[in-house]
């Protein structure tokens, strides 16, 4: 019993260092996000070397650096297996459909499945980890990164919660992580790329502008309307894959068997939920 009680009481002393990890940067995220909505700096097609681009990298990419220092040790060996697999997906998907110059991005397939299967502390990491490797030959995507790390964490969230158990509500939830994701993204677009994007997403802040809108607010609508519509397609294609995977393969992920995130197709049996870990 002492033996026990020791382990018991050594384990929250050992998660304090990850959890202030992650609290501070979430608060560096949010403290950016709001120096750049409420001060509105000038320099708004400045560069890299702009006080507003400086305090969108250092704040926005050292947020998401706390994040996943935080994350990373708590994950569980099958999240870590399949984060991979997430990353690449991002990149390469993502580089094709911007290549393209498509109105959505399409880069967040591998984050969402990621947050699915192995839950929200994956999903974010593998989005973090995707920008900032995408950023070494797109500079573009670098200053996202936290912004990638929110997707994740949101999309697992829905997921414990059932936006998967029933394919019709993954669009539902694309919509609000989209919106959420627009918001947050918008003034990090302005202030550090003058709100250049694509092709198609260059056209539909030109239509906001010509209609009087100020630049941060056309990108905003704009990425309201982007990243809802891109967050529906990609939640949705989710869904298919992970229906369409093995029941086996699913029961691989702690996450997915204690939340039941397909509903009975995890196959977990009502008394197994007490054994099974928390899941991230």
């Amino acid at each position: 019993m002492v033996s026990s009680s020791l382990t018991l009481a050594a384990e929250p002393t050992a998660q304090r260092p990850r959890r202030l990890l992650i609290a501070l940067g979430g608060a560096l995220i949010a403290a950016t996000y709001l120096f750049l909505v409420i001060v509105q700096p000038a320099e708004i097609a400045g560069g890299m070397g702009s006080t507003a681009s400086l305090v969108s990298l250092f704040g926005f990419l050292g947020g998401g650096a706390l994040l996943v220092g935080g994350i990373l040790p708590m994950l569980t060996t099958s999240s870590l297996v399949v984060m991979p697999l997430g990353i690449a997906l991002n990149i390469a998907i993502g580089q094709i459909a911007g290549s393209l110059g498509m109105q959505i991005y399409l880069d967040a397939i591998g984050t969402v499945l990621v947050a699915v299967l192995a839950g929200p502390a994956a999903g974010a990491a593998t989005g973090a980890i995707s920008n900032a490797i995408w950023g070494l030959f797109n500079p573009f995507a670098l200053p996202f990164a936290a912004g990638a790390a929110l997707i994740g964490l949101l999309a697992g969230l829905a997921a414990r919660y059932g936006a998967f158990r029933r394919v019709y509500l993954a669009p539902l939830a694309g919509v609000v992580v989209g919106a959420i994701g627009g918001l947050v993204a918008a003034p990090v677009a302005v202030f550090m790329f003058g709100a250049a994007g694509t092709f198609g997403t260059n056209a539909i802040i030109a239509a906001f502008r010509s209609m009087g809108d100020k630049l941060l607010v056309a990108a905003t609508k704009q990425g309201l309307l982007s990243d809802s519509l891109d967050k529906i397609v990609v939640f949705v294609l989710v869904a298919l894959i992970v229906y369409a995977l093995p029941q086996r393969a699913v029961r691989q992920f702690p996450f997915a068997r204690t939340y039941r995130v397909l509903g009975t197709r995890t196959g977990i049996r009502a008394g197994d939920a007490a054994v099974q870990p928390a899941g991230k």
